[in-house]
């Protein structure tokens, strides 16, 4: 299925929102790294934020305060959360056992 063609303003108004998303998710990660915001304030903000909420789990999994990618990737398997899973598409299963991994450590 090809991509739809948009108008040349069409066009602009998709980049400047997509543009939007990057630096709203770039912001989230940031304060998660310094510690201004916790996992469970993402998570809530995930449901009505639709740039959020189509951050993978991943992404913010590997922005909390010492996790990178193999820690993440470990973590993700222990839950038993897909790679490719998004902060939207969270189980309340999932969503509680994330939330009492990072309270356990605060």
């Amino acid at each position: 299925m090809p991509l739809p063609e948009l108008d040349p303003e069409q066009r602009r108004a998709a980049l400047q929102k997509a543009a939007e998303a990057r630096r709203i998710r770039a912001e989230l990660k940031q304060m998660l790294k310094a510690g201004e915001v916790s996992l469970g304030e993402v998570l809530e903000r995930a449901g009505s934020a639709d740039a959020l909420a189509k951050m993978k789990v991943s992404e913010v999994i590997e922005a909390m305060p010492a996790y990178g990618p193999v820690k993440a990737r470990r973590l993700m398997e222990r839950l038993d959360i897909a790679p490719t899973r998004r902060l939207r598409g969270l189980g309340p299963r999932q969503t509680e056992a994330l939330l009492a991994t990072f309270e356990s450590r605060s």
